[in-house]
């Protein structure tokens, strides 16, 4: 028996010494020191040795694994510490190179303009108010001054989900929302996007986004209206912007009108900008309809107002002289990172 066990010692010895992986290792652990090794079946073969032997014999095997067990563990720490020395000469850092540069994102050139359009109208003293995407056509048009059988009904192609529910097609849905809360005076503006159903081209979409305004108090006036106006203007095109109004019709305005800014690109004096014009027509707006507040319970003799809308992505072309509006919604990489 001892003369076996010297064998296995050996044997195991030998293995150790000629691995060169951390997987032959651990096969020699397994071969001679697992549940099914060599030194087990030894010991499973006790029960053929004389009674007065087994304890020599059992000491003999405990001594050949606790010294192949030495053995091993000390060739697994040299092997791993040899490893981990290669990995570490392979995976080498010059802290000398420069950095690789982050790809950071930005704001899309819509939100810019947004964020623009919101900050100076809170500098006015305005809130920013938003409001639900699917409306009911009371607020969207019944309560805009627009009923059924109104003309101007059907010149807004209209996404119905049902016969009373719809896509909003502007947001002045919400300034009705805020009027019907009663809590006067009214400084909001809505910005949102809206929905109508346009063929897709250069400066039509399906989708898009409208920024509109509401202002009701006590004698509100016209000029109340133009002056804030014409100082928004100022402040997003630059202090030497003029404006102009053109009387026009709105159904829940009364009057109503167009503004007009004077080209910022030639200052008026026309160019291919303004089409030779030297004005660039940017929103339209009015004094709201009485009727209007009278649906949302407040009284015209005692209260007046104005409203006006602008779409966002106008802004956005007209600041950043783009000439195709598919190029805010296609996210080409090339053309956003000029932002």
């Amino acid at each position: 028996m001892k003369e076996k066990l010297e064998q296995i010692k050996a044997e195991a010895l030998r293995q150790i010494a000629s691995s060169d992986a951390l997987e032959k290792l651990n096969e020699v652990r397994v071969n001679y020191l697992g549940k099914k090794g060599e030194l087990t079946a030894v010991l499973k073969g006790m029960k053929d040795v004389a009674p007065e032997d087994r304890p020599k014999v059992g000491q003999l095997v405990n001594e050949t694994r606790a010294e192949i067990e030495k053995v091993l563990e000390e060739s697994v720490k040299k092997m791993e510490r040899a490893v981990r020395e290669a990995k570490m000469k392979k995976e080498v850092i010059d802290v000398t190179l420069p950095a690789k540069k982050n790809n950071v994102g930005h704001r899309h050139p819509s939100t810019i303009a947004l964020e623009e359009v919101e900050r100076i109208f809170i500098g006015m003293g305005y809130e920013v108010v938003e409001g639900p995407e699917v409306e009911r056509d009371y607020y969207n048009f019944e309560a805009l001054n627009i009923p059924a059988d109104h003309p101007a009904k059907d010149e807004q192609d209209t996404f119905y989900i049902t016969g009373d529910i719809l896509l909003r097609t502007q947001t002045s849905s919400t300034q009705v929302h805020e009027m019907e809360k009663g809590k006067l005076p009214i400084r909001m503006i809505a910005p949102g996007r809206v929905f109508r159903s346009d063929e897709v081209d250069a400066t039509h979409s399906p989708s898009f986004h409208q920024i509109e305004g509401l202002v009701i108090d006590k004698n509100i006036t016209l000029a109340d209206l133009k002056g804030t106006l014409a100082e928004f203007a100022k402040e997003l095109f630059g202090e030497e912007t003029k404006v102009k109004f053109r009387p026009h019709h709105f159904p829940f305005t009364e009057p109503s009108a167009e503004m007009d800014v004077t080209c910022f690109k030639c200052g008026g004096k026309g160019c291919r900008f303004c089409k030779g014009e030297g004005w660039i027509e940017i929103l339209g707006c009015g004094m709201v309809h009485p009727h209007v507040l009278e649906m949302s319970g407040i009284d015209p003799e005692q209260y007046s107002g104005f409203a006006f809308g602008v779409g966002l992505e106008r802004i956005a072309l007209l600041k950043y002289e783009i000439d195709d509006m598919r190029l805010l919604y296609e996210n080409d990489i090339r053309f956003l990172k000029q932002f």
